[in-house]
């Protein structure tokens, strides 16, 4: 990257409340996208990544240093140390090695992930930030076993793999498939204080494949799911699949805002917003906390 844009990137990335960031973050992210950058960046929790800024999460990274601002600020306020977290769809392990530094040593990070680039890359990562309690497996989360087929439609997107096919294809695999219920230790189930579940479409069967012991979980324990209807109609599945086991085990859900938009960062990162209860029908993608807390709005 020349001077000029390795400048305004440091703009970007440290005063977010300047005048003009929210548009020149959005010029930004452009030529980010369309003319790659690779290098070793750092996040604002101060972890290293490698990236490469074709693909929109290492992109964001690279320019903000954080991904789903809204989300991040969820998750750093809920983990303390000797928490477990369970990440199911790590990716390249950006919220697993971020949950690995503020769990400690004496927590732990379970991180599922099923493709074998990213697992290779979120093993990698987990040991580049010494995040030896991080424990990695390579296998899709379901409600059975299996063996499931993988997309990719848009190279600049890795993280919109699914099990849905998409109209055009641009790579493809196939993993093995397990509930979570036979992926967890006793031990990490009974102290998961949060679960996050981003799996494009496959959110149903993932919670299914952990009912047989949700009970067992901590009292504070919750879940935080990516509920994406489009994905679940064009398998037979409806929203109320991942709403009503819940719900039937005393969990109520609460929206956590996420915009993927660049230009809505900087303001995010000035501001992070609360996770508010949803009485609404899901009709969009929805970043969804689910918790047993009965209430207008979780506390910070």
């Amino acid at each position: 990257m020349n001077p000029l844009l390795r400048a305004l990137r440091r703009y970007v990335r440290h005063l977010p409340a300047g005048p003009g960031v929210p548009r020149l973050a959005g010029h930004l992210n452009e030529h980010l996208k369309n003319h790659p950058v690779t290098t070793v960046t750092r996040t604002r929790s101060g972890a290293l990544f490698p990236v490469t800024t074709s693909d929109v999460i290492q992109r964001y990274l690279y320019l903000f240093g954080v991904w789903e601002p809204h989300l991040t600020s969820f998750v750093s306020r809920r983990l303390r140390p000797g928490d477990t977290f369970v990440d199911i769809g790590a990716n390249i392990g950006y919220y697993t090695v971020l949950a690995a530094q503020l769990v400690g040593p004496t927590g732990r990070v379970v991180a599922v992930e099923p493709s074998p680039d990213f697992h290779q890359a979120l093993t990698e990562n987990a040991r580049l930030n010494g995040c030896a309690n991080v424990r990695t497996i390579n296998t899709a989360v379901s409600d059975a076993p299996g063996r499931l087929t993988f997309y990719l439609e848009d190279p600049t997107n890795l993280g919109g793999t699914t099990a849905v096919r998409p109209r055009t294809v641009a790579s493809s695999f196939t993993a093995d498939t397990a509930p979570l219920s036979r992926l967890l230790t006793t031990d990490e189930v009974t102290a998961a204080r949060l679960i996050k579940i981003d799996v494009e479409g496959g959110e149903a069967g993932a919670v299914r494949g952990l009912l047989p012991v949700l009970d067992q979980l901590r009292d504070d324990a919750e879940l935080l799911v990516e509920v994406t209807p489009r994905l679940l109609a064009k398998q037979g599945q409806t929203v109320d699949e991942v709403f009503t086991p819940l719900r039937d085990h005393g969990f109520h859900p609460y929206r956590v805002t996420n915009d993927y938009d660049a230009a809505s960062y900087p303001p995010a990162l000035r501001r992070p917003a609360s996770a508010a209860r949803w009485r609404e029908p899901v009709t969009e993608m929805t970043d969804l906390v689910f918790s047993r807390v009965d209430a207008d709005a979780l506390p910070s």
